[in-house]
């Protein structure tokens, strides 16, 4: 495999080995770190707003009649300068954003449903819990539990929907207070992270567009760093970073002058849209077609390193030089970074300055806890803070490009918002996924969730973090509570809440010249020095960074360690005996790692935001086949058992923080919400058991008992319909998060149950990466068939329904005419269970309705099964009421 020539170091630190590696020259060996531009205080005003003014105030002028035409259009002239100047003023003063709550008319009807609906809900129960079935009391009290619980869950479903919000943004103003003309631009700085796992189940080309769009952003190229983690030490990766650094030079200028949107290549070529709309220039169309052909030969270049990545050599990769790639034991292998970006230099084909990109893998160890994606991220946050130390982070997937280039700018409405920001932690937005077909059979955009949940929480303190497409604030990574009024700005403390502007003061080396330089201040600095260092490590490059409320590098440091610090903070023994995973950056003990980091965020005061553009800030891939797509619920939802099984459950933790408690109520769904799929099996297993039984878990209906279910069937109908009324939610997404709720829930919700059960009994299970499709047919896994445990119980589901509506009729057809309206009941709810399962069975089909082998097989074995079963219950012979016969000879 081929990689360009690199210069290659090494040094020790507590006994471990460490690789170095950098592109640029000595002469220009310190990556080019610039200080971060901090905000000027004379420059605006970054709170309050402007009165209502007389602007005739400000242009009144001492005319004179007897002056001529010539000085009062001057004066005219003036007046309007002045007046726009005002108004400039005015607008940049104001507030970036602002809230949108639903209107009242939409919102109102709603929560007076759901109350009512919890009225009926109370009846109903006192019905069905006073009135049993005695000829069936098991399948009764069975029912009626599981249909508590349902309820139960709904509750806690639904009350955290009470206030739901949207929000507005003003880029505008954003940049009349950030980007005057003439002044220096005062937008914070951004580092991005991508995690990648492993580049054969992640098709290098997809990471290699998520760069491209992050690099080429509409944001102050001297302000985006982005930072890509390779947990493979994969040299394919490492060649992919390096060919796209060289691509970059080219897409980045093509994007700015043109204002190209998508970004990521393969997306923006892939969409049969007009692209000569709003595109003037008349050189658009030649270097559009010339863009394309070196996209092409790009695509090519990248199969051409995948191709070699496959024949890999006996004695491992090798660099240009000679030299072995430290990454050929993926298992064992020492930290890597490589600045391909950023260095002294470095410009695009116009002469013009590039973003920074910067390749890590951190140290691995066999036998060692490297905590997945969460220590991944861990390290990525700690190699950031010595590099660039951006005051916020962008975090996203290796599949997750950037969609709308406006949409770091989009986040700093919020996050650099005077009244907002500081308390804010992070914002939310989004997903949202390329390649769905238009039926979106499983359910894949969860429409649902993001368009109606998260806006809900967003009224309330905030919404959860879903693991990408999230901008944060550094300071509530590292733990820090938000700032508050009652405290005390001074400078240095433990409570590790300082907001002293000395703190960007700090140097590196001596870390006690902070303080004034006396016995017992020198003595609390030391205090402070270790406290620090067994909160965040043995790093004072890391802990001076982290002091550094508003970002950037402190003054007086020497760039040319900064690569040697960057490879100490992510090696393996960094995190011993310090609070990395516990309290600060992501947290471990979930392979869910972003609802517990959240959730940590809240409690400790933090709030967050939800922030819908109107054109999607970020696009990703879904998986699109069955098999792929409970595999992914799966794992979400053996995350959510994790943490409910841990020490961070919201059942008990955090009871002495700010969560409020619908808040609290909205986690508990979120980690809770795996144990329906316990009552939801049961309950799509009754109907059938009671069609082939001839028993029914409902005795026979009053007129008032006949009302109440009524009214609740009614009551259901009509919180769905208001719902999606004031959220404007399509009737056919609802529809299909309602089926995939019911598939998912006794496939992938049911196995992550007892697999958090296993663990709690000390058997770990291990989660494998979802293989990210490059097939460019459309939807062409679709229909692609891979056979999984978790098709199991589905399966049996559907065939057992099946099996009970024949024997249900069969049993009819004997009994006599007065059987059919109680047989009508119970084919009711068979039927409603095997419609919610219909896309399931569509997925089973395959394509073109060819079944695989295996499933007729489990089909054919389940139905014997059943039908033996019913068979036992001599459903055909005559029912025998009267006394019991026997033979009595000659005497009767």
């Amino acid at each position: 495999m081929a990689s360009k020539a690199l210069t290659t170091g090494s040094h020790s630190r507590n006994g471990y080995r460490f690789s170095v590696f950098d592109d640029s020259d000595e002469e220009n060996g310190d990556c080019n770190i610039q200080q971060q531009r901090k905000h000027n205080d004379h420059a605006f005003s970054l709170a309050g707003s402007v009165a209502n003014k007389d602007f005739e105030e400000h242009k009144s002028f001492n005319y004179n009649e007897e002056k001529g035409k010539g000085n009062q259009e001057k004066r005219s002239l003036m007046s309007n300068d002045i007046e726009e100047d005002e108004y400039l003023l005015a607008e940049s003063r104001q507030p970036l954003c602002r809230k949108v709550p639903i209107a009242s008319s939409l919102i109102n009807p709603y929560r007076i449903v759901i109350v009512m609906r919890l009225i009926v809900l109370v009846f109903f129960f006192h019905f069905r819990i006073t009135t049993p079935v005695h000829d069936a009391f098991a399948l009764w009290i069975i029912s009626v539990i599981c249909e508590i619980w349902l309820s139960l869950s709904w509750v806690i479903d639904q009350f955290p929907k009470w206030f739901p919000m949207t929000r507005e943004t003003y880029l505008e103003r954003l940049s009349m207070r950030f980007e005057r003309d003439g002044g220096p631009n005062l937008l914070a700085a951004v580092d991005v992270f991508v995690t990648t796992a492993d580049p054969l189940k992640e098709p290098p080309i997809i990471t290699a567009n998520t760069v491209l769009s992050i690099l080429s952003v509409d944001y102050p190229v001297d302000k985006v760093s982005c930072y890509v983690s390779d947990d493979s030490a994969s040299m394919l990766l490492f060649d992919t970073l390096s060919q796209t650094s060289q691509f970059a030079r080219i897409w980045i200028p093509f994007c700015k002058k043109y204002n190209i949107e998508p970004r990521a290549p393969e997306s923006y070529f892939s969409h049969k849209v007009d692209y000569l709309k709003d595109k003037v220039l008349p050189t658009f169309v030649k270097d559009r077609r010339a863009m394309k052909r070196e996209y092409e030969e790009f695509k090519v270049r990248i199969n051409v390193l995948v191709a070699e990545s496959q024949k890999k050599p006996e004695e491992g990769w090798v660099l240009q030089d000679g030299t072995p790639w430290p990454g050929n034991n993926t298992d064992n292998h020492p930290g890597m970074i490589q600045v391909c970006l950023g260095s002294a230099g470095a410009v695009d084909n116009e002469g013009k300055s590039l973003p920074r990109l910067v390749y890590v893998s951190r140290e691995k160890c066999s036998g060692y806890q490297h905590h997945n994606k969460a220590g991944a991220m861990n390290s990525l946050l700690r190699v950031s803070a010595v590099l660039s130390n951006a005051p916020f982070v962008l975090n996203l997937d290796c599949d997750q490009y950037i969609n709308n280039s406006k949409a770091i700018r989009e986040a700093m409405c919020f996050l650099m918002d005077p009244l907002l920001g500081k308390k804010t932690a992070y914002v939310q937005f989004p997903r949202r996924f390329d390649g769905i077909d238009d039926n979106d059979r499983y359910a894949n955009h969860n429409t649902v969730f993001f368009d109606i949940n998260m806006k809900c929480l967003d009224g309330i303190q905030g919404p959860v973090y879903v693991g990408t497409g999230c901008v944060f604030n550094r300071q509530a990574l590292y733990g820090y509570k938000p700032p508050t009024e009652k405290r005390q700005k001074t400078g240095f403390s433990c409570c590790c809440c300082c907001s002293d502007d000395s703190r960007s003061e700090l140097d590196v080396e001596e870390i006690d010249d902070f303080l004034e330089d006396n016995e017992e201040q020198k003595e609390s600095s030391f205090m402070s020095l270790k406290f620090f260092e067994k909160k965040f490590g043995e790093s004072p490059v890391f802990i001076a960074s982290a002091l550094m409320e508003d970002g950037g590098l402190p003054k007086g440091t020497n760039t040319r360690i900064l690569v040697k610090e960057a490879i100490h903070v992510i090696s393996i023994g960094y995190e011993e005996k310090t609070e990395w995973g516990k309290e600060i950056g992501w947290l471990y003990g979930s392979i869910t790692e972003d609802i517990l980091t959240g959730f940590n965020m809240h409690c400790r005061g933090w709030k967050s935001v939800y922030c819908m553009p109107k054109r999607a800030a970020f696009k990703g891939s879904a998986p699109i086949n069955l098999s792929d797509r409970l595999h992914q619920v799966l794992k979400w939802a053996s995350g959510s058992t994790e943490i409910f099984f841990s020490g961070y459950c919201p059942l008990w933790y955090g009871y002495s923080g700010k969560l409020k408690w619908l808040q609290r109520l909205a986690y508990t769904n979120h980690i809770v919400y795996p144990f329906s799929s316990i009552p939801l099996l049961v309950y799509c297993i009754i109907p059938a058991i009671c069609l082939l039984t001839g028993k029914f878990i409902l005795p026979t209906l009053t007129s008032l008992a006949s009302i109440w279910l009524m009214t609740l069937f009614i009551s259901i109908i009509l919180t769905c319909v208001l719902e999606l009324r004031w959220s404007k939610v399509n009737i056919q997404d609802w529809w299909r998060n309602e089926q995939f709720w019911v598939i998912g829930g006794v496939s992938a919700h049911l196995f992550a149950v007892f697999q958090g059960l296993l663990k709690v009994a000390g058997l770990n299970t291990n989660f494998t990466v979802r293989t990210k499709s490059t097939d460019s047919a459309a939807f062409g896994q679709l229909h692609l068939f891979k056979w999984t445990t978790l098709l199991i119980p589905p399966t049996s589901i559907v065939i057992l329904n099946m099996v009970g509506i024949v024997a249900g009729v069969s049993e009819a057809i004997n009994s006599g005419y007065n059987s059919w309206g109680l047989l009508f009941g119970k084919v009711f709810f068979s039927f409603w269970v095997i419609v919610h399962l219909y896309p399931f069975l569509k997925g089973l089909m395959g394509r073109q309705n060819k079944t695989p082998i295996i499933v007729v097989l489990w089909a054919t074995l389940l139905a014997l099964i059943f039908s033996m079963i019913w068979v036992r219950i001599d459903v055909f012979l005559p029912k025998k009421t009267g006394p019991v016969l026997s033979q009595c000879g000659i005497e009767c």
